[in-house]
């Protein structure tokens, strides 16, 4: 039996399992993540999130988030 697990969320992040503090919003997820916000898009369930709602999305158990990453060149 697992201990401490009453304040952890899996969800999917880029195909892979990766545990979330309960709560945690995108904004939190990127900064965990050590990611830059201006260079990624985010796609939670399918669906692009618009950056200035990162703070207002909190995750849920089971949530497929999914981060690309912008890559410059020409």
């Amino acid at each position: 039996m697992q201990m401490n697990n009453l304040n952890v969320a899996k969800i999917q992040l880029n195909g892979d399992l990766h545990e979330i503090s309960d709560g945690t919003n995108l904004n939190e997820l990127l900064n965990n993540l050590k990611i830059q916000k201006n260079k990624v898009a985010i796609e939670v369930n399918g669906e692009i999130v618009e950056k200035n709602k990162y703070s207002n999305l909190i995750l849920k158990k089971d949530d497929k988030v999914e981060i690309v990453h912008f890559i410059g060149g020409g």
